[in-house]
């Protein structure tokens, strides 16, 4: 026999989970919009705007950019 117990801890974890991956989602939309932004950029202001994210952020940043775009 299925308890409103159950029945409520399954329905918390189902939206828990849809959450989770529409803000995964969201997030990968964001990251390809922003790198396709940086790729219509010219380079010194591409250079620029990434000269001011956190080292990390950058080199991830140029990685993809060299992976998707083929753009330095």
């Amino acid at each position: 026999m299925i308890s409103w117990t159950t029945i409520t801890v399954w329905a918390v974890s189902a939206v828990l989970a849809a959450g989770i991956g529409w803000s995964r989602y969201e997030k990968k939309k964001t990251r390809d919009k922003f790198l396709a932004e940086l790729a219509a950029m010219d380079r010194e202001p591409r250079e620029k705007l990434l000269s001011r994210l956190q080292p990390d952020v950058q080199t991830e940043i140029r990685q993809q950019l060299m992976l998707r775009f083929g753009l330095t």
